[in-house]
């Protein structure tokens, strides 16, 4: 007596469906939702989380997916972020990840993790793209340092 098998489909090819629809969602969604400068953190963050997600997920369960969707969307981002933001574009698209692969999953189990990995994943690298790009300007108050250079110049 055989098996059966639920579905008629083998895991792998599940995944790589989830995967594939994960990934063309990803890639549609970022740049309509965040189109500016930020366009490349927030595909990186997105397409980094999914991966994550779907890599994690099979190693270690939504346990496993969140992690993943964490570690994989600060990388993305922090790939695609400019020099100047790549902490800020890590951090966002890290959370985003994670968060939205939780949340992702306790809507629509792991088909909404790897989606949710995804758009959390875009929208938190661009956010932090874009808190991380503003020149430098985002210090705490208006004191500005001063130099001393030709304090001693005429004496």
């Amino acid at each position: 007596m055989q098996p059966k098998i639920i579905g008629g489909e083998s895991g792998s090819l599940k995944t790589r469906g989830l995967t594939l629809s994960a990934f063309v969602l990803a890639l549609l969604m970022a740049p309509v939702a965040l189109a500016s400068d930020n366009t490349d953190a927030a595909v990186g963050g997105g397409l980094g989380g999914v991966l994550g997600n779907v890599v994690g997920g099979k190693v270690g369960g939504s346990t496993g997916a969140a992690i993943g969707a964490g570690v994989g969307g600060a990388a993305g981002s922090a790939v695609a972020a400019p020099k100047g933001s790549r902490t800020e574009a890590a951090v966002g698209g890290g959370l985003g990840s994670a968060g939205g692969s939780v949340i992702g999953n306790s809507l629509g189990g792991s088909t909404g993790s790897a989606i949710g990995a995804g758009v959390g994943g875009a929208a938190g690298g661009a956010v932090g793209n874009n808190l991380g790009s503003d020149d430098g300007h985002s210090h705490s108050g208006s004191k500005h340092k001063h130099s001393n250079k030709h304090h001693n110049k005429h004496r």
